[in-house]
């Protein structure tokens, strides 16, 4: 865990959390990251304040003794020209960069040395460890909000046979995940598991009277509090740049029997120094 110094940011802004390239692997997809430096490079929704949060797995990270490693993977570059690689592409976005944190990939190679660690220091970013909150100021160094941001490592899956059903409960599952984690962070996003995913803050009527007659209000929590109700909090999964088929290739994730990844990110839209909305971001096309 690293507690971040306070990031003084525009009141309009959009941070970008993305992850799980998985750099090296034949099923990293070219095509959706090409999307990404291209939205990040645009405004987004009429603000050109753009960051972004890189959520860990930069690089795929599998050596001959892993369980995972299969004879595709003999065609993938080495650790060592996937780290060189993913910090070449990072280097044009690396002035947008709040943190980097770690992902179980890399930290299956813990023996060679901190990957990651490396490779915020030679962009100059911020390293954030596994799991980093980050405090966001305005200009005058007043509290906006905080952000929770974890690589994680347990699942989220549902059986549930209707869609909607089986949408809800893995936002459910996110948010058990998190809710615990960080009273104060009005923003908690995890990766890891391929999925685009978000919880939205949800608001309920209660009911009161002024000594004369029965009035409602709606519930609700500010965002810079020291304690902020799980119920107000915006939950995220990011998604990720890793397909899950390639034409003639059988990947671990083919093999293991995961479930369709979904290609994207998220974006956390701030407009006069609120969190507005926490946004999934698809990838186009099937490339």
């Amino acid at each position: 865990m690293k507690i971040l110094p306070p990031i003084k940011l525009p009141s309009d802004h959009n941070i970008f959390h993305f992850g799980d390239l998985h750099e090296g692997s034949i099923l990293f997809s070219e095509h959706v990251w090409g999307q990404f430096v291209q939205a990040i490079n645009s405004p987004y929704d009429g603000c050109s304040n753009n960051y972004a949060i890189s959520g860990g797995d930069l690089m795929e990270a599998i050596m001959i003794d892993d369980k995972r490693f299969s004879q595709e993977k003999l065609t993938e570059p080495l650790p060592l020209e996937q780290k060189k690689r993913a910090e070449e592409r990072l280097m044009p976005i690396k002035n947008k960069l709040l943190c980097l944190l770690d992902g179980n990939h890399e930290r299956k190679l813990w023996r060679f040395g901190n990957i990651i660690e490396d490779i915020a220091l030679n962009l100059g970013v911020p390293y954030g460890t596994y799991t980093a909150k980050l405090t966001i100021v305005d200009g005058r160094n007043k509290l906006m909000y905080k952000i929770y941001e974890t690589h994680g490592i347990r699942s989220i899956t549902s059986t549930a046979d209707d869609p909607k059903r089986r949408r809800v409960n893995m936002e459910l599952i996110l948010k058990r995940h998190l809710r615990d984690m960080a009273a104060d962070c009005a923003v908690m996003i995890k990766h890891h598991v391929h999925q685009m995913l978000v919880c939205r803050p949800v608001e309920a009527l209660y009911l009161y009277d002024d000594g004369r007659q029965i009035r409602q209000g709606y519930t609700g929590w500010g965002q810079n509090a020291q304690f902020i109700h799980p119920d107000a909090r915006w939950y995220g999964c990011a998604g990720s740049f890793m397909r899950l088929f390639g034409d003639g290739v059988s990947g671990y994730a083919e093999i293991f029997e995961y479930k369709p990844t979904e290609l994207g990110w998220l974006v956390l839209k701030v407009r006069n120094k609120q969190v507005v909305s926490l946004d999934q971001c698809a990838a186009l096309g099937t490339k």
